[in-house]
């Protein structure tokens, strides 16, 4: 950085600590502070020809430092005073930049100061360092930069933009490309709202030149060796992005203003303002580069944290970990950016190892409203942009009628995103030329304002006048160019009147080829997820393997042991399954990436998939260690963020199909905090978009005694939105059917996000564990059968899932009840209802059908259970429906879980029967008076109102 910077008149001992070093030996200083003293002294000297009074002893006089000051003040605040605002007058600061503020008058303008080397003018007049200072930080662009906090991306910055008086020459030609730009996204929005008035396109006008913007950082980005751009935005402005950027069909655009009907490719779709692309394209440089802009519904920012997920994997999977290949790149509105706090949790997440990207490009269309907000009225902070500062990234605020200061800053921009590895945030000032959307009226809200946009003339009429002052084009040839487009249009136009259907191209084609949308008979297929024994021990004892040239927690070494000595007695619990699944996946080439709040331990410390070496802040993973061939394993402890960390992994699922990746709640529960994530993508994104996605999401859940926020993985509102085979929603109850889920997921030829209800108090329960032979034959099981009953006395069929099955289990043991069934759904959906109906077939002589679920009766999965459960009766047994799912006391949830199971084994009080109610009694009487008879266990469903 240079030395000069934040120098103010508190340093004055230090400056002359370094002048009289400089006069003892000049070459041990930098070349600025040389050439800074080298100019004083010339000053000094010539004012003392002067006869003017300069003491001996002051190594700088006031004037020269009050100079200083003011560059300094310029480089910090020069931004709050700059022409950015094409239809508003700025709102005022003080102190301002007057030089009367620094201790000059007009009659120092004309004085020659040494501090001019600062800024690489030499010594030259206070005037010069002044119009200098205007031209460079208070014209049409803004530079926040000086919180930055390392010396030399500051001293890049500075240099970069004092060196060019942060002007770029652009070449006849350049400016010509520019302007066709320009053409286009003035020409497609004039042309839609001719074509089509009064229909919703959230236009970009106000706001065009973000197409000329995105086209030369584009190719500036390739030639720096950026190969794949990867781009979120909201709606505003995405259908010209769509045309004009990523060179969708003009004609198939114009076409979803008239369909009626999809093609087959997606079920419901969505308007066309939320679709999104990704195309390979050749650029007028001669480079191809594949640009990728994610499909995003109207949760403004929320595509954000998908695109970093998208751009991490092709980092990660194509480009072998080179941040230098791939671009994010981020389009924001300034009332959203201010406002949505996912923005937040993707800055914090911008330097983290996990999730970083190389830096994102953020591009701000600053409308300065919010549907009919004020910007005054819609944040705190005096820009929209201010979210930078949290990871002190630069910032540039730009005016909207100014495209070659725009192109200048993104090409700016991007070289330092390049070097630096950092974000960029780009503030375009303009306006909204109508309403939130074509429809609205906004002189209701914004009387002065829309009066003013009413007579301001577009970008394009504005940089045409610059051509033609310039003698680059005639007004002529402006009007042949304007002309040409709009016949171009024209054509295209007839062209979308002739389609038929509506057309929407599968985002990330390419990289899904070798996978097909999932058909009812695909779930019902079994999948061989099954490997040998030798090969199951071999992979347990890798998992478990500790080199011996590193010291580990003592009580690390033990647990480690104590799972091999499991494995010599044929049994495995669910974290030794867990880890030799993924083991197995990464030696068969796909990759594993976990990530959550304490995912590398496991909430529960049952994982331990990354140890510390005792001593060091070394991490040593065993799954990173099984062979020279394997694929990648990744595991982060996130960050404390649901909403970003589950779209992040989305978006790492999206663009990475041979990976098993995995998003972990440190409790079920707070999922919830993600919850848009799960409706907006998870759950209904193939129906919208036809987006394929194979994330899996593990959520902890279980009642056992914690409290209304750590119990519920709410399986209910999962299964309320499960429909048409869009989700697998999954409860596995042991540790070999989680092995064969995890390789399910991966080993079949078609991919549906995985929800996975994980246990918490089972992962150490002694009955909770598989033999080695569970894993060596079949896969994974959707439903398991009862092993321990008589088939032909079982006058009791209990379907449960999870958990609670273990606590059925040890009262039937202790019963010995062998005319009770207890079945365990372990996948609720797709709903596995053949094999359900096999069972109740199987039990002929069974007399009445449970469903058992430890959550209350309007959650859980009762509901649904109900609701598919059409071809038989069905009872449920639950607590109390309530509004929070589980109580506050240890003491009253023993009492209801207690109640549950003694509901299904309840003693019989009857006349036929003083056993528990098993209803074997038939006693010659028909089904009908027997049900009839014991009908009273269960009027009163609820265990709470029982005696």
């Amino acid at each position: 950085m240079d030395k000069f910077s934040g120098i103010g008149s508190s340093d004055i001992n230090a400056i002359d600590d370094l002048f009289q070093q400089y006069k003892k030996n000049p070459e041990e200083l930098d070349e600025n502070w040389r050439a800074f003293f080298q100019g004083f002294e010339f000053a000094l000297s010539n004012y003392e020809k002067q006869n003017l009074a300069v003491s001996a002893q002051s190594a700088f006089s006031a004037k020269e430092f009050a100079v200083v000051n003011l560059i300094q003040a310029y480089r910090q605040r020069g931004h709050l005073f700059t022409k950015t605002n094409p239809v508003r007058a700025r709102r005022k600061y003080l102190p301002t930049l007057d030089i009367k503020n620094f201790g000059f008058s007009e009659s120092d303008l004309d004085l020659k100061f040494a501090a001019g080397n600062e800024i690489g003018l030499g010594q030259v007049s206070l005037r010069k360092i002044v119009d200098f200072l205007e031209l460079t930080y208070c014209r049409a662009i803004g530079a926040e930069f000086v919180f930055v906090r390392q010396p030399e991306e500051i001293e890049w910055l500075q240099r970069r933009m004092e060196s060019s008086k942060n002007l770029h020459q652009f070449t006849v030609e350049q400016k010509k490309e520019i302007y066709a730009e320009l053409v286009k996204a003035v020409g497609f929005e004039k042309f839609i709202h001719k074509k089509f008035v009064g229909q919703k396109r959230f236009s970009l006008e106000g706001g065009e030149a973000l197409i000329p913007a995105l086209d030369l950082a584009i190719q500036h980005g390739a030639d720096l060796g950026i190969e794949d751009f990867v781009i979120g935005m909201s709606h505003r402005g995405r259908l010209n992005v769509l045309a004009n950027t990523l060179q969708k069909p003009y004609e198939n655009i114009l076409h979803e203003f008239m369909g009626t009907s999809y093609d087959e490719f997606v079920a419901l779709g969505d308007v066309k303002y939320h679709l999104g692309a990704d195309t390979d394209i050749l650029l007028p440089n001669g480079k191809s580069v594949n640009l990728s802009l994610a499909p995003n519904p109207s949760h403004l920012e929320m595509v954000g944290a998908v695109i970093q997920g998208i751009a991490r994997a092709k980092i990660d999977h194509k480009h072998q970990r080179n941040y230098n290949k791939v671009a994010p790149i981020i389009i924001h509105g300034d009332a959203a950016i201010s406002a949505q706090g996912i923005v937040y949790e993707i800055t914090q997440m911008s330097k983290l190892a996990g999730y970083r990207t190389g830096g994102t490009i953020h591009l701000v269309v600053n409308n300065q409203v919010g549907f009919t907000t004020n910007y005054t009225e819609g944040r705190s902070s005096t820009y929209s942009t201010d979210i930078a500062k949290v990871t002190r990234s630069p910032v540039f605020h730009v005016n909207g009628d100014d495209v070659e200061a725009i192109v200048h800053v993104m090409i700016m921009a991007m070289d330092y995103r390049q070097k630096f590895h950092t974000d960029v945030f780009i503030d375009i000032l303009g306006y909204r030329k109508f309403g939130h959307n074509e429809g609205d009226e906004p002189r209701f809200t914004q009387p002065l304002l829309y009066k003013t946009v009413a007579n301001h003339p577009s970008v394009r009429e504005i940089y045409a006048d610059v051509l033609i002052n310039q003698g680059i084009y005639t007004k002529t040839d402006i009007q042949q160019i304007n002309q040409n487009f709009e016949l171009m249009l024209e054509g295209r136009y007839e062209l979308a009147r002739k389609q038929e259907k509506v057309h929407i191209e599968q985002f990330l084609k390419s990289v899904w080829k070798d996978y097909h949308y999932p058909s009812d008979r695909d779930f019902r297929e079994k999948t061989n997820t099954s490997i040998s024994a030798e090969r199951f021990r071999y992979l347990a004892h890798k998992v478990n393997e500790l080199p011996a040239d590193k010291t580990f927690f003592t009580k690390l070494v033990k647990l480690f042991g104590d799972r091999l000595s499991m494995l010599d007695n044929n049994k495995v619990d669910w974290a030794m399954a867990e880890l030799v699944a993924y083991a197995s996946l990464l030696t068969e080439g796909y990759s594993v990436r976990i990530s959550g709040q304490d995912s590398e331990r496991g909430t529960f410390s049952h994982r331990h998939a990354a140890l510390r070496v005792e001593g060091s802040e070394e991490k040593y993973i065993p799954l990173k260690n099984l062979d020279q061939n394997q694929a990648r394993f990744s595991i982060y402890n996130s960050l404390l963020s649901e909403y970003g960390v589950l779209g992040f992994e989305y978006g790492y699922a999206l663009a990475h199909p041979k990976g098993f990746t995995v998003w972990e709640a440190q409790f079920g529960d707070f999922h919830n905090v993600a919850q848009p994530i799960i409706d907006q993508y998870i759950v209904s994104a193939e129906e919208k978009w036809g987006l394929l996605n194979g994330l899996a999401l593990f959520l902890p859940h279980g009642f056992e005694g914690q409290g209304p926020e750590h119990s519920s993985a709410r399986i209910e509102r999962f299964l309320q939105l499960a429909v048409n085979n869009n989700i697998q929603v999954i409860y596995p109850s042991t540790p070999a059917n989680i092995f064969h889920l995890i390789r399910r997921q991966m080993l079949r030829n078609f991919q549906v996000p995985l929800i996975v209800f994980t246990p918490k108090s089972l992962l150490r329960h002694p009955e909770c564990i598989s033999a080695v032979e569970d894993f060596t034959q079949n896969g994974f099981l959707e439903l398991i059968d009862d092993a321990n009953v008589d088939v032909e006395r079982v006058s009791r069929v209990v379907f449960c899932t999870g958990k609670i099955y273990y606590d059925l289990l040890a009262k039937k043991n202790e019963f010995n009840a062998r005319d009770v069934a207890l079945v365990r759904l372990e996948q609720l959906h797709p709903f596995p209802k053949n094999q359900i109906k096999d069972i109740l077939k199987k039990y002929k002589n069974n007399l009445l059908t449970l469903w058992v679920q430890e959550e209350p009766e309007n959650m859980g999965a009762w509901n649904y259970i109900r609701n598919n459960f059409t071809f038989a009766d069905i009872e449920p047994v639950t607590r109390l429906a309530s509004a929070s799912p589980a109580v506050g006391l240890n003491k009253l949830h023993q009492i209801g879980q207690e109640e549950i199971v003694y509901k299904v084994f309840r003693k019989c009080d009857c006349e036929l029967h003083n056993d528990y109610c098993g209803l074997q009694c038939v006693l010659g009487k028909s089904r009908k008076e027997i049900l009839k008879q014991h009908r009273y266990l269960f009027e009163n469903k609820n265990i709470a109102t029982e005696d």
